[in-house]
């Protein structure tokens, strides 16, 4: 549970008549027009277990929207299919009138009655709520293919496995080599960088996976070797493959001029 006050204040003309006269000041504070526990949360699965689930919020006077951590639904109720099982905290957030709310419904999803994009599973693993940590798939000097300058560019077709330069596999590897990138859903679509995988230092942040337009974004961090002119600053890349062994990624057009592709494996 979290709640936060809010707190207008419309100030009036300020007048100094006479020397020590203080301003007028009209202070409106907003009430609460709604019970925190008085708040309905209720989340309806198409059938036991299955992933296709209807969230309502049911308290009149009541504004906010559903976070259901891959998206969020900006009305009181909204339909969703779920990509993964297991047991998930989903959240709305609202208004009560003076104060903001978070409130929260568990829901456990045993199966996938409703179709899905496999690639979700193929990125989080067996457990979506504990979720998946990736590594690249080769280390510095072992002449394989996992982090490379690849066809692309403002005068180039983009193609992913024409290789330019084998840099890492080659001997110059990124700074972060020897990292590793988690992903999770636990409460949200939670990303978490290490530059070493022996490390306790992590930068947190958030993903979005599209499986229409397959792309991976990455939200208030990085991917590994996303150094510059390498990577992209803003976090985006196209996916070329996401299976539970492997995961592609490829930037048509880098800082660089080129394009680069990366190669990961679970840890």
């Amino acid at each position: 549970m979290k709640i936060n006050k809010i707190i207008s204040f419309s100030m009036g003309a300020l007048m100094l008549l006479f020397s020590g006269c203080e301003p007028i000041v009209d202070e409106e504070l907003l009430i609460n027009t709604a019970n925190f526990t008085d708040v309905e949360l209720v989340a309806t699965q198409s059938a036991v277990g299955g992933n296709e689930i209807t969230f309502e919020m049911n308290t009149s006077n009541v504004t906010g929207y559903w976070d259901y951590m891959i998206g969020k639904g900006l009305t009181d109720r909204v339909t969703v299919v779920f990509p993964v099982t297991g047991t998930f905290d989903f959240k709305y957030v609202g208004t009560l009138g003076a104060e903001f709310f978070e409130k929260v419904i568990p829901v456990e999803i045993t199966k996938l009655d409703s179709p899905v994009a496999l690639e979700w599973a193929a990125l989080l693993g067996d457990d979506a709520v504990a979720g998946q940590t990736w590594v690249f798939d080769g280390t510095s000097g072992d002449n394989g293919l996992w982090w490379y300058m690849a066809s692309g560019g403002p005068e180039n077709d983009p193609v992913w496995d024409s290789v330019w330069w084998n840099a890492g596999g080659g001997g110059d590897a990124p700074s972060d080599v020897n990292g590793k990138m988690h992903f999770d859903l636990d409460g949200a679509a939670n990303f978490t960088y290490y530059s070493d995988a022996n490390s306790g230092t992590n930068e947190l942040g958030t993903f979005v996976l599209d499986t229409d337009g397959m792309t991976l974004k990455i939200n208030g961090s990085n991917i590994l070797g996303s150094e510059e002119p390498r990577g992209n600053p803003g976090g985006s890349y196209t996916i070329i493959s996401l299976t539970p062994d492997k995961m592609i990624l490829f930037v048509p057009d880098n800082a660089g001029g080129t394009g680069w592709t990366w190669i990961f494996k679970p840890e």
